[in-house]
């Protein structure tokens, strides 16, 4: 009998069982890898209806915050109707931020995942946001006000949960007002290998009457690289009305 080769097995196996747990929303080998290049998925001809969720319906907002809600969506429409479009984020060349730095257009966003931290870049305007695994998240009252807010993650089985507080005001969702006791949960998890679901549910009890969730779909892109996409605008420029204009010339 090898009573070396019996004594390292059981001190192998004694150490595994009195190993330390991960902590919270440290990566493990089980975890699912998110990482690479991820494009807005709409569904295809023949796609199961599940990869492809359904659009959002309109937000339950507050009395108060809901009038100014659809006068500002007519004014949108009506401007629009007439080629003279209210000026958004990007015609100032001012970050999107969190949410809808998620879901611009035609878009990808990169995912780069660490133990640490789960980095998401989009590529309309390179914005960042930063994820930081298994912290606690602060109080809102004590997280400056950005355009990012502040998101700690952790996982739950293969879900990514993201929480996210301190979203500055002016930071909105489809023009959807809120104040500064927002709170972003996202869920993201793969529904197919190559198929990646973000679950947006944003709270806020001073705007809303309950809170607003929406699903955002992406397809894997595993050949694609990133471009770099700076806002040099210089030719559009937003009048005293809030119009977008374009200059013809300088003067």
């Amino acid at each position: 009998m090898n009573c070396g080769r019996t004594l390292l097995v059981i001190a192998v196996g004694l150490s595994a069982a009195f190993m330390p747990p991960l902590p919270l929303g440290a990566q493990s080998t089980n975890n699912p890898d998110f990482t690479g290049a991820w494009g807005p998925y709409r569904g295809a001809r023949g796609a199961d209806p599940k990869l492809a969720p359904p659009p959002a319906g309109a937000p339950a907002l507050k009395p108060e915050y809901a009038k100014q809600y659809e006068a500002r969506r007519a004014a949108e429409a009506a401007a629009n109707s007439r080629g003279e479009p209210l000026a958004n984020a990007s015609a100032s060349c001012i970050p999107y931020g969190v949410p809808s730095m998620m879901s611009v257009a035609v878009y990808p966003i990169e995912i780069i995942q660490t133990p640490k931290q789960v980095t998401i870049i989009a590529e309309a305007f390179s914005e960042v946001r930063r994820v930081y695994m298994g912290k606690p998240q602060m109080k809102i009252d004590d997280v400056p006000p950005g355009y990012y807010g502040r998101s700690v993650g952790r996982w739950e089985g293969e879900t990514l949960v993201i929480d996210t507080v301190g979203i500055k005001e002016s930071v909105q969702y489809q023009r959807m007002p809120h104040s500064d006791q927002m709170h972003i949960i996202e869920r993201m998890r793969l529904v197919a290998p190559d198929i990646l679901h973000d679950q947006i549910t944003i709270e806020d009890p001073v705007v809303l009457e309950k809170p607003y969730t929406y699903t955002l779909a992406y397809r894997r892109m595993p050949d694609y690289e990133m471009v770099e996409f700076v806002c040099d605008n210089n030719r559009e420029y937003v009048d005293d009305k809030g119009v977008v204009r374009l200059k013809v010339r300088d003067k």
